[in-house]
């Protein structure tokens, strides 16, 4: 019987077991950061702003393709209307009609003139049920041209600003995923600390517990005072607190961590930090190069100045003399019958041209083209400023991260160190050669000494993320980083299916 229940307790902790560790997720920080480069919030939001960027700038480039276009405008009339006589009279006249109309047309957009050009055809058949009769009017073909002169031409503006607007939205991507990874490790090194922090004070607890055990032992033999063993249980009393309150701040972490990461199962994840840093150096000139040529900031700089320069020209544009012209050439012919609409047709012009000129407008247009001057101006100071502190954040930047790697090996060997001289405060602690405030104290310096290197390896790979951010480059394979063209393939193929 005892036999059947203590196998029975063995398989029941067996499967506990197994289901603990299914229930456990470790992660390193490239998994961390792939997960949240695929997973989190940040990055879905970036891939559909970069979609709705893509979709703009289809939108844009179909502008300046041809576009072919049927209509039709059936209108039903039956009603008494005024109708003017052919002797010039006018009368109330009962109609009873119906007119439809069919219009097949091309047009093309010029973008250095801003005008339109097309090509149609058209026919009409006008219905009198009055008396049962029809008629057709065509126009086998129409040329025409409609232009803004003196106006402003948005399609040579948009040619400038699209085209870097949307270069600017690829790059910004590529941007938003390495900020993804910065606060992807941020959060993975928070939990790193916390996971730190709960062993840290599971080991003091369990050390302090020992030490006031063997204090009691001690101090029953008087060879310690009183003082110093309450100053031992006050110290397992105070480890216990910390552990406490580092199991809550894990809980947290680990929260935090799985939000972000789009992890819905409720798994308990333990995060493991690798000690190895690879060793670079960036050069700074280099970095300040790479930075101007990949950073989507400089396009917003670029792309500003040019949407500024648009503002003047759209001002200058309104406040002057405006005219419109409008020409239309082709052949034209009716009749009783279809075939008898197309036959001999006719030669048809028309040309219109309206024009716009304000005489008093109380100094309205010259103001809305100083204001628009006033605004281009500031633009170019902040695109100057945003310039120069573009490149102060990278020297920065740079000067932090060559400096980072000694940092890290530096906190390492501290670490070591401090655990050393714990253990040996602790042994001659014990054996009455030392004190219980030097063994407090070594306690603290290891303590503090571990979350300094945790402290610094997180700093060396937030710094890391943070410039590859900001130069879209990847240092250790020296190539530039692009992740557009996977979407930029899948949108291409989607659009090709659908044709």
């Amino acid at each position: 019987m005892y036999k059947n229940i203590l196998l029975s307790l063995i398989i029941c902790g067996i499967l506990t077991t197994a289901t603990a560790q299914e229930r456990t997720l470790q992660l390193t920080l490239e998994q961390t950061i792939d997960r949240a480069r695929r997973q989190s919030p940040d990055a879905q939001t970036a891939r559909h702003s970069f979609r709705s960027s893509y979709w703009s700038y289809k939108y844009y480039r179909a502008n300046y393709l041809p576009a072919l276009r049927l209509t039709s405008d059936p209108t039903l009339d039956r009603a008494i209307n005024k109708v003017t006589m052919s002797d010039g009279s006018v009368k109330f006249i009962e109609q009873n009609l119906l007119s439809t109309d069919l219009t097949l047309s091309l047009t093309q957009n010029i973008p250095w003139t801003g005008g339109t050009l097309f090509v149609e055809t058209s026919a009409q058949r006008l219905d009198l049920f009055s008396d049962h009769s029809t008629s057709w009017q065509t126009s086998p073909i129409n040329v025409g041209y409609s232009q803004t002169l003196f106006g402003y031409n948005s399609l040579k503006w948009n040619r400038r600003i699209e085209p870097l607007r949307y270069r600017e939205a690829k790059k910004t991507y590529v941007e938003t995923l390495e900020l993804v990874a910065a606060r992807a490790t941020q959060k993975f090194f928070a939990l790193a600390t916390a996971q730190s922090n709960y062993e840290i004070a599971s080991t003091n607890y369990a050390n302090a517990d020992t030490l006031y055990i063997y204090a009691q032992g001690r101090y029953n033999i008087g060879t310690i005072t009183e003082n110093e063993m309450l100053q031992l249980e006050l110290n397992k009393l105070t480890e216990e607190t910390n552990r406490m309150n580092a199991h809550i701040e894990v809980e947290d972490c680990m929260q935090e961590l799985r939000s972000y990461l789009g992890i819905q199962e409720d798994v308990v994840i333990k995060v493991e930090v690798n000690d190895h840093v690879p060793g670079l150096h960036i050069d700074l000139t280099a970095a300040l190069m790479t930075a101007r040529e990949n950073s989507p900031d400089i396009l917003s700089m670029q792309r500003r100045k040019l949407e500024s320069e648009s503002n003047v020209a759209n001002a200058r544009a309104n406040a002057g003399l405006k005219a419109d012209l409008y020409l239309r050439f082709g052949l034209t012919q009716t009749g009783d019958k279809l075939k008898d609409a197309y036959r001999h047709p006719s030669e048809q012009q028309y040309v219109t041209l309206g024009i716009n000129l304000p005489i008093l407008d109380w100094g309205r247009g010259k103001g809305q083209v100083r204001v628009a001057r006033s605004n281009r101006d500031l633009t170019y100071t902040q695109v100057e400023q945003d310039k120069t502190d573009f490149e102060l954040n990278v020297r920065k930047l740079v000067q932090q991260f060559n400096l980072q790697s000694q940092r890290v090996h530096i906190a390492a060997r501290t670490d070591e160190t401090a655990q050393r001289r714990a253990d040996v405060a602790r042994r001659l602690y014990i054996i009455g050669k030392s004190t219980v405030l030097d063994l407090n104290a070594s306690i603290s310096e290891k303590d503090a000494a571990r979350r300094n290197y945790i402290s610094a390896l997180y700093n060396y790979w937030s710094l890391y993320y943070t410039l590859r951010s900001i130069t879209l480059y990847d240092f250790e394979l020296n190539a530039p980083l692009t992740e557009t063209e996977k979407i930029e393939a899948a949108m291409d193929e989607m659009i090709n299916k659908t044709r």
